[in-house]
């Protein structure tokens, strides 16, 4: 059975304090409910949630859907964005399948990024060791007007904005989330291949902008 890795990475840094946090919370259980619902997703989609503030950590390894038990965030300290970089290359080096001559390995993992705020620590550095892995797709998301949307085209080319980092809009980057896994989940086990760029997934709803 070929797993479909997902990484979530999430600023829980200060400024997420308060609606933020609580909206991101809130989203994680919506995603997993609303992918829970989905027998492709059910089959093969496994998450992992990495936090990262002042210093990045993985709350959540790689796990299943039917056994993910979601975390409960809060938010605090600076934004260590190239550190959470180099620890999900780290976490996927060591929980992604790899195909070898006798087996297919995991499909590349899908890796979306929200933040609300610049880097506080050396992204070049977390850039550099985040490209030494192969990945499916990598979606960055700026969380209202903090976050600097050409500090994330250094990462990845598939950026999004949200207006505002409140309740509503981070539901409906959530909600896409969920689509996008699911959609891509039904891919792969119909044997599409794996998705290459945004217009492959699902439309963004009206809050969640592409960046081009």
């Amino acid at each position: 059975m070929r797993r479909l890795p997902v990484y979530i990475l999430l600023d829980t840094s200060g400024s997420m304090f308060g609606e933020p946090i609580e909206a991101v919370n809130n989203g994680l259980q919506t995603l997993v409910s609303t992918l829970r619902s989905d027998p492709y997703a059910l089959e093969t989609a496994y998450l992992s949630v990495i936090t990262f503030n002042s210093s990045a950590r993985q709350d959540i390894p790689l796990t299943e859907l039917s056994s993910f038990q979601e975390p409960k965030l809060t938010a605090s300290g600076c934004t260590a964005l190239g550190e959470a970089l180099t620890l999900v290359k780290n976490c996927a080096e060591r929980e992604v399948v790899k195909t070898n001559h006798e087996k297919k390995g995991d499909w590349r993992p899908l890796v979306f990024i929200l933040t609300d705020g610049e880097p506080t620590d050396d992204l070049d550095k977390g850039i550099a060791d985040f490209r030494t892995m192969k990945w499916g797709m990598v979606v960055a998301c700026a969380a209202g007007n903090g976050a600097n949307t050409d500090t994330l085209k250094k990462i990845t080319e598939n950026v999004l904005q949200l207006d505002t980092a409140d309740s509503a809009t981070i539901k409906a980057f959530f909600k896409w989330l969920s689509a996008s896994v699911a959609g891509t989940s039904e891919r792969v086990d119909g044997g599409q291949g794996e998705v290459t760029g945004l217009g492959e997934l699902p439309p963004p709803p009206d809050e969640v902008n592409i960046v081009v």
